[in-house]
């Protein structure tokens, strides 16, 4: 009997998850793929930014050291996200990624899934990019999806919120 064969979401996760491992971050391993009609045309994972020494390379997590939670202690880390290289990946080599998905795999140090959550940051470079829709692996194992129409929904509500609470109008 033949083995299964992986959809295009499995496929393309297992890259992300594959491009990962590149990853120079002691806490978690994130690996994001950009295709466009079944055609890579970026990647990248988190690490120090080009020709910075990196975690690896000191041997110590700052994030660590100063007792920064996830999601946050973004002050004192020099990594990039993968989402956000990827992103520049494909603005240094000229690949236009309008219109395109983004695959989007995590790892913690053990090995285990950790789920992709863009934080606010690349949120915003993921809408202003033009990607629609974010592939990500769930801690169960099971696939997730992001729709970026709903984060610009989401940005523009809580843009409204703020106005609302800071200076009364709105």
């Amino acid at each position: 009997m033949a083995a299964r064969r992986p959809s295009m979401d499995e496929y393309f996760l297992e890259l992300a998850r594959v491009v990962g491992l590149r990853s120079t971050c002691l806490r978690r391993k994130f690996g994001a793929v950009i295709v466009k009609d079944g055609v890579v045309l970026s990647s990248g994972y988190n690490g120090a930014a080009r020709k910075v020494k990196d975690c690896l390379e000191v041997g110590l997590c700052l994030k660590d050291a100063v007792g920064a939670p996830h999601g946050e202690g973004y002050d004192v880390c020099p990594a990039v996200h993968a989402e956000a290289n990827a992103i520049v990946n494909a603005a240094r080599s000229g690949v236009s990624i309008l219109g395109g998905t983004m695959y989007l795999y995590g790892q913690d140090a053990q090995g285990r899934v950790v789920e992709g959550k863009p934080c606010t940051f690349c949120r915003r470079l993921l809408i202003n990019s033009g990607i629609e829709k974010i592939v990500f692996k769930r801690e169960d194992g099971s696939l997730g999806y992001y729709d970026v129409k709903e984060w610009v929904r989401d940005e523009s509500l809580d843009h409204q919120r703020k106005i609302q609470q800071y200076t009364g109008k709105g």
